[in-house]
């Protein structure tokens, strides 16, 4: 009897259950990405309008996503947003995806914008200073609630991508891309920007290819990789 109520006293070297890796919300599927298409050589005349060449060619997910881009599809249209808050709190977000991405990717700062006539000041000017070709020294973030707007991106060859983005879209440009953005000729898109630690605002306009984050783009994206 001794020997066994000792035996139960004898501390135990069990080890506890290993928490497994939490698993990372997966980028979308491509029947879910946005449309995109390339845009003819040249001025463009209208930036709202759609400027596909003619025949239209279309760009394939595969070829974004060697640029550098993510994209995730959310229900922005299930949940409410104020249509302007700077800033707003991400770990306010009731969306069980957008808060799992924030916490995958660490997005610490966030803030919502509507950009429409009635509700963004000097809103022409702002709008074609969006349009400006630029870099950033950090990864892009933009989740459309509503509304809706292109996003450009220079391909491989370096002929610009137009990308239609909508309600609902999450997208992320990685930093150091040659890139612009426009609403459409609805004149309107409500929009969360999401940054990992302080804001980054700064838009370098090209050229910028002595820039750090551009060198860094460069050769993670565009420089063909040599087989060993």
């Amino acid at each position: 009897m001794a020997s066994e109520e000792a035996k139960e006293n004898e501390p135990t070297t069990e080890e506890p259950p290993k928490k497994l890796p939490r698993k990372m919300l997966a980028q979308s599927p491509p029947n879910e990405w946005p449309s995109a298409w390339l845009m003819p050589d040249g001025d463009c005349e209208n930036q709202k309008a759609e400027n596909r060449c003619d025949p239209n060619v279309d760009v394939s997910v595969d070829e974004l996503k060697e640029l550098g881009i993510c994209y995730w599809k959310l229900e922005a249209g299930a949940y409410e947003y104020p249509a302007l808050a700077v800033p707003w709190d991400p770990t306010d977000a009731v969306d069980p995806k957008l808060s799992q991405l924030r916490d995958d990717r660490g997005y610490s700062y966030a803030d919502i914008i509507s950009v429409h006539p009635d509700k963004l000041p000097d809103y022409d000017n702002k709008v074609k200073a969006f349009f400006e070709e630029h870099i950033h020294d950090a990864e892009e973030i933009r989740y459309i609630l509503s509304g809706s707007g292109f996003f450009d991106v220079r391909s491989k060859t370096d002929q610009w991508i137009r990308i239609h983005i909508k309600a609902g879209d999450l997208m992320t440009l990685p930093e150091g891309i040659y890139h612009r953005f426009t609403v459409d000729e609805t004149d309107f898109i409500h929009a969360m920007r999401l940054f990992k630690g302080q804001p980054v605002w700064t838009p370098f306009n090209r050229p910028q290819e002595e820039h750090e984050s551009r060198v860094k783009y460069v050769k993670t994206f565009l420089e063909e990789k040599k087989e060993d």
